[in-house]
């Protein structure tokens, strides 16, 4: 049976529930909610399993911090032998605007140390991220502030239907791989 690792990023902890950062959080939680599926704290994460046809899956938020969440992706992707093109990545990405989704088969970090951390910690960055636009509304020198912040009202009507959009690419992913699923949604 293929297994699959499906890992939202972010930062555990109240004081960053609901920022901008954590939208990987959010889409896993959107995911695991719509599957029936419930998170327990497991080593370096929260974990959910669930199931999608014949695909089994981990759903995980790592509690590693963003800056070291190679590691929880590096444990689980060992402990249950789940091959790099079974695994997608969910981030926040400053460089898309609000609400767009973009998926990348590979590709650098950029700015965001969560990425730069699995790339280093796997030693490759050929495994699938599904980036979530946040967009970039700050000022010189406050991009710090801005990740860390909390949605706004208008940000949230914006944020539903594509955190469903989300959930949508990621069940596309499991059942019909990358290619596909970056043919059907890119750019949409």
């Amino acid at each position: 049976m293929d297994k699959y690792l499906i890992v939202g990023l972010g930062n555990i902890g109240e004081e960053y529930a609901n920022t901008r950062h954590n939208i990987g959080f959010i889409v896993a939680d959107a995911l695991a909610n719509e599957l029936g599926a419930k998170f327990s704290i497991e080593r370096h994460a929260f974990m959910a399993e669930a199931r999608l046809k014949n695909k089994q899956f981990l759903i995980l938020k790592p509690t590693t911090y963003m800056n070291l969440s190679g590691k929880a992706v590096k444990y689980w992707m060992d402990k249950e032998n789940i091959p790099l093109e079974n695994i997608l990545i969910v981030t926040d990405d400053i460089d898309l605007d609000l609400g767009v989704l973009r998926m990348r088969t590979k590709g650098s970090g950029g700015s965001h140390n969560g990425l730069n951390h699995i790339i280093e910690t796997l030693l490759t960055s050929e495994w699938t991220r599904l980036r979530f636009g946040i967009g970039n509304d700050y000022a010189r020198g406050f991009q710090v502030d801005y990740v860390l912040g909390r949605w706004s009202t208008a940000d949230e009507k914006i944020l539903v239907p594509r955190i469903e959009a989300a959930v949508s690419i990621i069940r596309s992913f499991i059942l019909e791989g990358a290619t596909r699923t970056m043919s059907a949604f890119n750019n949409k």
